[in-house]
């Protein structure tokens, strides 16, 4: 057993948004065969009250807050440092305090660091204890591709933070043991701005609990009878997607219900922006937080993901292909998660391939429960997080060998 830093820009808990998905089941992975020395920070007062159940997942654990508001101000230092404005953000003196009194306390064989922010804290550890680095995207990008989406000055915020953010990952990857990104598509993008790291990189993907996300036929239907329910889960004040369920709103809902009056837009997420509430209508319904989502995605008439900006693979999807659901999604988030069509994911990218994608399954329910067996099926067999996440543990084993070693030679 190795004692690892694990190191996470957001509490791990409640699982309840992509990130903290796989940040939490990495987490559990690692506590498997180690010890594991948690740091991370609150960035929403809403999961204070999760404070206490993850104490008793993980006793070795440190948090710090984070305010908004002031966090963001203090990013701007950035703008004169010439660092990168996620590392200003992230940047706090208690957590900096913790990192090195564990290191003085207890023996640190691997620090794991969950996002390029992190690292800021592991990197001072080096080369006495090793880092590995979860990536998950290549945030670079994210900030690259917000960029032609915003009015000046946060275009050119965002495209200034994309060109930062990528020197600093690729200084990262420099000097980590090894380092992961979700998909093979955000490896290979990542690799085609640093080439200099390859070999240094590799995917390690996304999983999801099909015995959490499962049928129950005891659950309560959450929609009115008659409707043709049209579902979208994910935090609400993500930009992508807000950009997501607005496009879908405008360009798809429309002629949908010119050929289906009875279909509903369902919108359901914690957090839901002003632009997202503004949406509300006779025919869309922001839900706002809701104690669980499996409802919504087990009544659901359809499931879609119209997300023109995002990155890796989307939880979202996953899930609901665990409840035994088809999922429309465009391309790019399609060939992350990597079905088929005939396996519950069916592709489009305009409004009238959003349009044609969802006929059969508004047309037809039997079609649709077809396909979301399909659907099922394929995460069962392929979307485990113990295959994705066993990825990490070659580099742990190696580390932890190399240690007991250095340890032997010394007695």
């Amino acid at each position: 057993m190795s004692n690892i830093l694990y190191l996470v820009h957001r509490l791990p808990y409640p699982p309840n948004k992509g990130d903290k998905v796989r940040s939490y089941h990495l987490l559990r992975h690692l506590q498997k065969s180690h010890r594991v020395f948690l740091g991370t920070f609150i960035d929403d007062p809403e999961d204070e009250v999760y404070l206490s159940v993850l104490q008793a997942i993980c006793p070795d654990l440190h948090v710090e807050r984070i305010d908004a508001r002031s966090a963001k101000i203090r990013s701007l230092s950035g703008l004169v440092t010439g660092d990168a404005l996620t590392l200003a953000y992230y940047r706090n003196a208690g957590m900096q305090r913790w990192v090195a009194q564990t290191m003085a306390e207890h023996s640190l064989q691997v620090s794991v660091v969950f996002s390029s922010a992190m690292a800021q804290y592991a990197q001072p550890l080096l080369p006495q204890v090793p880092m590995l680095v979860d990536f998950v995207d290549v945030d670079s990008a994210k900030w690259t591709q917000y960029a032609p989406a915003h009015r000046w000055p946060l275009s050119m915020l965002y495209r200034l933070e994309g060109r930062r953010l990528l020197a600093y990952e690729r200084a990262m990857v420099a000097v980590a043991r090894r380092s992961y990104f979700v998909t093979p598509h955000e490896t290979a993008l990542f690799l085609s701005q640093a080439p200099e790291c390859l070999g240094r990189v590799q995917s390690m993907g996304n999983g999801v609990d099909t015995d959490f996300f499962k049928p129950d036929p005891e659950r309560l239907n959450p929609f009115q009878a008659g409707e043709q329910a049209i579902v979208f889960t994910g935090a609400m004040d993500y930009w992508p997607n807000i950009d997501g369920v607005s496009w879908f709103v405008a360009d798809m809902l429309p002629r949908l219900r010119a050929r289906w009056p009875l279909a509903r837009f369902y919108i359901v997420g914690r957090s839901p922006s002003s632009q997202v509430r503004a949406l509300a209508c006779e025919h869309v319904v922001v839900t706002g937080t809701v104690p669980d989502v499996r409802p919504y995605l087990q009544y659901a008439s359809a499931v879609v993901a119209p997300l023109r900006v995002a990155r890796g693979i989307q939880n979202k999807i996953l899930e609901a292909m665990s409840m035994q659901q088809p999922v429309v999604a465009v391309s790019s988030c399609a060939d992350a998660v990597g079905a088929a069509a005939g396996q519950g994911l069916l592709r489009a990218d305009t409004p009238e391939e959003f349009v044609e994608a969802l006929q059969p399954l508004l047309e037809s329910p039997y079609n649709a429960s077809a396909l979301g067996r399909q659907a099922r099926r394929y995460v069962e067999q392929d979307c485990s997080w113990q295959a994705h996440l066993s990825g990490i543990d070659s580099c742990l084993s190696s580390q932890s060998a190399t240690n007991q070693r250095k340890v032997s030679a010394h007695v």
